[in-house]
């Protein structure tokens, strides 16, 4: 005879089911037993140590920073290039959601998450670099320097990511079960996106116009006027190309989280972001053009420095653009991701060149990072992946629930 226990369904505990996704605990750490993890878990094991040690011991301990060098590579690469990259939300949400191009709203959230996350860590990187993250607050309650651009990209990029907060609560909403405040969030979406897109024009050109009072210091082929917009644009470049990157490699890595969804047709999504990305290219190329043409530094490109300003040119802006265009064209989705990853490590080639290759570039001292500092930036990237991770594997970032199709 069966009893009542033995018919009383077993209910999973809150943690079970939201956190270790239904397992046990036992299968959970089981499941963690993977040569990602390892890899990651070494990077961490050496990095989080060396963080701490800065902390301790101030960046000269750490980094080979100077007076006459004190931007390296965390602002130039965690801070500068993480910025950029991150600007897929403000892209995609922009697209979707004030363009009215619905088709594209498979790739929102996780466009969304990718921004969101790399604001974060910038954020990180930045209070690394600083010290001293007890006085963070500092641009936005004690200290209004409102003739500081630093002041207006604080403002603009602690706004910002309250902003994106936001417009990824749905998706958190929707994980706990919290149906009202889902439905209330969703209510905002428009105005969250109306103020992303105006901030996300702000602190990208903001960042741009950092390099504008440091005439003397970067070289003549990378400094000009027209940094601000060179910026913004090229931050749609980025976003652009890395929603491409990341869509391609979620929907390979996470396709257990796919099965039983509604087929979206992610090729012909990536070869509408790729047909967009040729355009702004095209005409960054020729933006670029104009600011030589202004300096008159025609004859610098005939110079060591000037190959590599034309290696950034030609084989980060101009063959990814055809590329794009010739993989949309042909309906190549392989070659369009291709050029996306090209133009990624382009935007950050950029970055690196404007704050550290190209900046104080006929000082006598160089500045070449430590490995600590690349330590450091390694550990970063790592935990935002895992982040990433972790919060595609329980939440409904790649996955739709029937029943809120359409939703944000």
């Amino acid at each position: 005879m069966t009893t009542t226990a033995e018919r009383r369904p077993v209910v999973p505990s809150w943690p079970r089911e939201k956190l270790l996704m239904g397992l046990s605990l036992r299968e959970y750490l089981r499941s963690l037993a993977t040569p990602f993890n390892a890899v990651a878990g070494l990077i961490l094991l050496i990095g989080l140590p060396v963080i701490a040690y800065r902390f301790i011991f101030g960046l000269g301990a750490v980094t080979n920073l100077s007076q006459a060098n004190p931007w390296g590579i965390w602002i130039g690469f965690d801070v500068l290039a993480g910025v950029a990259l991150a600007a897929g939300g403000y892209v995609l949400a922009g697209t979707v959601y004030l363009f009215g191009l619905k088709e594209y709203r498979p790739v929102v959230r996780p466009a969304i998450l990718t921004g969101f996350l790399g604001y974060f860590f910038v954020v990180v990187g930045l209070l690394v670099d600083l010290g001293q993250p007890w006085r963070l607050p500092y641009p936005i309650v004690f200290s209004y320097g409102v003739t500081s651009v630093m002041f207006e990209v604080a403002w603009c990029v602690l706004l910002y990511f309250t902003v994106l907060s936001l417009e990824f609560s749905p998706t958190v909403f929707e994980w706990l079960g919290w149906e009202k405040a889902r439905r209330w969030a969703s209510r905002i979406t428009i105005g969250l996106v109306v103020s992303g897109v105006v901030l996300s024009i702000l602190h990208q050109s903001s960042l741009g116009a950092l390099f504008l009072m440091a005439p003397t210091k970067i070289h003549p082929l990378w400094y000009s006027p027209f940094i601000p917009l060179y910026f913004f644009v090229s931050s749609i470049i980025a976003g652009l190309s890395m929603v491409i990157v990341e869509t391609g490699l979620s929907h390979r890595i996470f396709q257990d989280q796919l099965r039983g969804q509604a087929h979206a047709d992610i090729g012909a999504i990536t070869l509408g972001l790729g047909k967009a990305a040729s355009v702004v290219l095209f005409s960054y190329f020729f933006m670029k053009l104009l600011g030589i043409a202004d300096g008159g530094n025609w004859k610098l490109l005939n110079t060591p420095y000037g190959y590599w300003f034309l290696v950034e040119l030609l084989g980060f802006i101009l063959l990814p653009c055809f590329l794009f265009a010739h993989g949309a064209r042909e309906r190549s989705v392989k070659l369009v991701r291709a050029a996306a990853a090209m133009t990624v490590v382009g935007v950050v080639v950029n970055r690196l060149n404007i704050s550290v290759i190209a900046f104080n570039w006929a000082g006598p001292e160089r500045y070449v990072p430590s490995w600590m500092e690349l330590t450091v930036t390694l550990t970063i990237v790592t935990l935002g992946l895992l982040t990433f991770r972790w919060i595609v594997n329980r939440m409904p970032v790649l996955r739709e629930h029937p029943a809120r199709r359409g939703a944000h």
